[in-house]
């Protein structure tokens, strides 16, 4: 059946509490320069039109990054990680970096 829909990936994350929550990965990748795989996260549940919040962090050594096994996600550590996963974020999302804030008016 070529019909069927794509499995969203998900992935569940314990906070300091024992707290399990549940995220659906936008997408994964790895970074050639900084020689690690990163993995990009959002809240399971939100609808298409919402505003979510986009969670990055570092894949454990030797996960693959088109299919994440889980471990210990670990913290992105430098300010050019950051800035790097901002602009593969930004082409991810269509945007050309340069409008750095979303002000809500659609000027047309």
């Amino acid at each position: 059946m070529a019909d069927q829909e794509p499995v969203q990936q998900q992935i569940t994350l314990v906070d300091e509490n024992g707290e399990e929550t549940l995220f659906d990965v936008l997408f994964t990748f790895k970074s050639e320069d900084f020689d690690r795989s990163y993995i990009l996260i959002y809240p399971h549940g939100k609808g298409e039109d919402e505003e979510v919040e986009i969670q990055a962090y570092a894949l454990p050594k030797g996960d693959d990054p088109s299919d994440p096994q889980g471990g210990e996600l670990q913290a992105i550590e430098t300010d050019k990680e950051w800035d790097m996963i901002e602009s593969v974020l930004n082409t991810f999302l269509g945007k050309d970096g340069d409008d750095e804030t979303d002000d809500g008016d659609n000027d047309q």
